[in-house]
């Protein structure tokens, strides 16, 4: 060691650590003993659990309630109405009609006769039926006299036949406006020649009111 440095003093005792007269010495751990518990965790996620679970249970019981409402009025309106208590009723009996007092009963009037019309075959006849000896075509003549009460028209067919009854020409004429009572001749033509020996026949006839 170097002259210029002083020599370190010496190291002093330390005193020893008093135990107070009466008190009882700590107990020093022991190396076996089992090690501490760990701190206790706090209870804020038990709590916030509990709250969860509760609000749960709540909204469980009001759906319940709710559907059990429902299904009580459900079941009020499907029921039918009760069955009323009264006594039954006779059905009830209409009252005979009475006519108010002092009003006469109306009496129409009979329907008077309507007047008979003739038949259109008494007012048309066949008055000539020639058959045309140049051309062989046949021809008849009719009358029409009106026997109706009003003023007609008249739709006039004529048939013309051979020997043996078969149609071989025929032929149509009309009548316009004819008075009542009064009488015209017309003339038809059949269409085609014909056989010696044809006859002439009325077909068709029709007869219409024209008259006011």
């Amino acid at each position: 060691m170097s002259d210029n440095f002083p020599p370190p003093p010496p190291e002093q005792p330390q005193p020893e650590h008093q135990v107070p007269a009466g008190a009882v010495p700590a107990a020093q751990p022991s190396p076996w003993a089992a090690p501490a518990a760990p701190p206790r965790k706090q209870r804020t996620g038990l709590i916030a659990t509990l709250a969860v679970g509760g609000a749960l249970v709540v909204a469980g019981g009001v759906v319940v309630l709710v559907h059990s409402l429902m299904s009580s009025v459900q079941d009020s309106i499907a029921l039918p109405p009760a069955r009323s208590d009264a006594p039954f009723s006779e059905p009830y009996e209409d009252e005979p009609y009475e006519e108010p007092y002092g009003e006469e009963e109306t009496v129409e009037p009979a329907p008077q006769a309507t007047v008979t019309e003739p038949d259109v075959e008494e007012d048309v006849t066949i008055t000539a039926c020639t058959r045309d000896p140049q051309i062989g075509w046949q021809s008849a003549k009719v009358k029409v006299v009106n026997g109706s009460s009003t003023t007609a028209s008249y739709n006039i067919g004529v048939e013309f036949l051979g020997k043996d009854g078969a149609k071989v020409a025929d032929g149509i004429t009309g009548v316009v406006d004819l008075a009542p009572g009064k009488s015209v001749v017309e003339e038809v033509h059949g269409l085609g020649e014909v056989p010696p020996g044809t006859t002439c026949r009325l077909v068709d006839l029709l007869r219409v009111p024209t008259g006011d």
